[in-house]
């Protein structure tokens, strides 16, 4: 099953499984976009838009996704930020180089099929200085997790891997260091990692 369909028909009950667990995480993760700048973030891999209201309102924003289901819903959810919305694939972004300030990664990473290439593309897009805020699901290198790694070949054909390490994605995007690095769910499987782009 390809990625766009698996979340065109996880679009309506994607919000009912992982806004209530991830909230806080979310909103621990955003806390380190400067709440005084105005500057241009991307929201790469929207989704439904569950990062949208905990946002800083003096920034301007981009959401981009590979559907237009989980699109038409985060519009819904963007109030009075000024948000605008992209359909696009996060492993070849339609930006130029360094036209944004900042980049979020929310729970993408583990679901692209090439996470270190999707990496890549936002940190081209992010001017240096710049942060990029990730939050998702990690193996650390040389961690056993037999189980998800058992059910990571069906987990990955339906929404998502479970077998993404964050040490080795990074040697694989120069230009990046890592600013922060926390537990954030699940016994720090999922993890809150702020980079800066150099």
């Amino acid at each position: 099953m390809s990625l766009r369909l698996s979340y065109t028909l996880l679009a309506p009950f994607y919000d009912l499984v992982v806004e209530p667990a991830l909230r806080a995480a979310r909103r621990a993760s955003l806390a380190a976009l400067p709440a005084d700048g105005h500057g241009l973030v991307l929201v790469n891999g929207v989704g439904t838009g569950l990062d949208v209201p905990l946002l800083p309102r003096d920034h301007r924003y981009v959401g981009l996704d590979l559907t237009r289901a989980m699109l038409a819903r985060s519009v819904r959810r963007a109030g009075k930020h000024e948000f605008s919305v992209v359909q696009g694939d996060s492993l070849a972004l339609p930006f130029r180089d360094a036209s944004f300030d900042h980049a979020v990664m929310h729970l993408i990473l583990a679901v692209v099929p090439d996470p270190a290439r999707a990496l890549m593309e936002t940190a081209r897009v992010v001017r240096p200085g710049g942060a990029i805020l990730v939050l998702d699901k990690f193996l650390r290198r040389g961690q056993r997790a037999p189980l998800r790694r058992l059910l990571n070949p069906v987990a990955a054909r339906l929404a998502t891997r479970l077998d993404v390490v964050f040490e080795d994605l990074l040697p694989r995007v120069p230009g990046l260091r890592v600013i922060g690095d926390e537990a954030a769910f699940a016994g720090g499987w999922f993890r809150r990692i702020r980079l800066e782009r150099l």
